[in-house]
């Protein structure tokens, strides 16, 4: 008879092995979907020039608001790899800046979303019967709101002056501004519903469990049971969410940039530049051909990623 090891009197170090197992596993099948990874790459690349940019101006050539009055409206050259803008601006590098502030809105909307989803949706298991009503008609209301207008109508609402400047070390971007904090708020604001609603259905999935009853019978709290014993079992679902979550919310940023709701200029996101580009695009197809790209790209990249990401999370998948 086999015997555990002195470091492992109570035998927990076969658990840990099987979670990291499990772990390995998702990896090897997640290397195998050839999409899901040549769409990782991308999404790094994309990162990295865009974080690249910001701290080394020189590798974009023009600074995204400078003018080259002498060369306006221009196709691709040695000069201007992109060709410029109505106003002169080079267009490879307000690609660059919209690129980088589009990814700032998706991930920290989407960090905001993520933790009132999981505040919301472990309150409403762990506060019992009339926590769990209120908690969900409070999100049924939420989610009976149109979500872009009501992104508007939060966006109308806010003062600029009322938000402070949060530093972010970016060089073409001295801090995150009320107008940006506007638009990530308002977009969290309707985007939390659909994960509050899948962590709770996850979680009431899995309170009928042995290891659950096990642990309510050794005497553990309800918050307890919640975010140590059942909240990790569904980092599977929520994982896959969130990264088809900050498409969504780069593309609602987009929408707002392109009807006018978005960051004044000269700040460049990537639907402020589709809809500049969109006067123009007669005259000089670039302006807008550059930034639906890019827009394109990201979403089919992170849709592809979350195809892999689920399919690679599946229990149910052939190793």
């Amino acid at each position: 008879m086999s015997r555990q090891p002195a470091t492992d009197p109570f035998g927990f170090e076969p658990a840990r092995q099987a979670a990291g197992g499990s772990w390995h596993l998702v990896w090897r099948r997640l290397r195998r979907d050839r999409l899901a990874m040549l769409a990782a790459a991308i999404l790094l690349v994309a990162v990295g020039m865009a974080t690249a940019t910001a701290v080394s101006p020189a590798i974009e050539r023009h600074r995204p608001a400078a003018q080259d009055l002498e060369d306006v409206q221009s196709g691709p050259s040695s000069n201007h790899l992109l060709g410029t803008d109505n106003l002169g601006r080079d267009n490879w590098a307000r690609a660059w800046e919209g690129l980088r502030i589009s990814l700032k809105v998706g991930l920290l909307a989407e960090l905001i979303i993520l933790a009132t989803g999981l505040l919301v949706g472990a309150g409403a298991v762990i506060g019992g019967r009339w926590a769990d009503a209120a908690l969900m008609r409070f999100t049924d209301v939420m989610y009976a709101f149109p979500e872009l207008l009501f992104i508007i109508l939060m966006k109308s609402v806010f003062s600029a002056r009322a938000w402070p400047i949060i530093g972010s070390g970016d060089p073409h971007l001295p801090g995150l501004p009320g107008e940006l904090l506007q638009v990530i708020v308002a977009i969290a604001l309707v985007g939390w519903v659909t994960l509050a609603r899948l962590v709770r259905g996850q979680l009431l999935a899995l309170r009928s469990m042995d290891y659950v009853t096990a642990a309510q019978a050794m005497g553990a709290s309800p918050a307890r049971v919640v975010l140590v014993h059942m909240l990790p079992n569904t980092l599977g679902p929520i994982i896959v969410a969130v990264t088809f979550g900050i498409p969504a919310a780069i593309f609602a940023e987009a929408m707002l940039g392109f009807i006018g709701f978005s960051l004044p200029p000269p700040t460049a996101s990537l639907g402020t530049l589709v809809s500049d580009g969109f006067r123009y695009y007669r005259a000089n197809a670039w302006m807008v051909l550059v930034p639906s790209v890019a827009i394109a790209t990201l979403m089919l990249c992170f849709t592809f990623l979350g195809d892999g990401l689920r399919d690679a999370l599946d229990p149910r998948a052939r190793i």
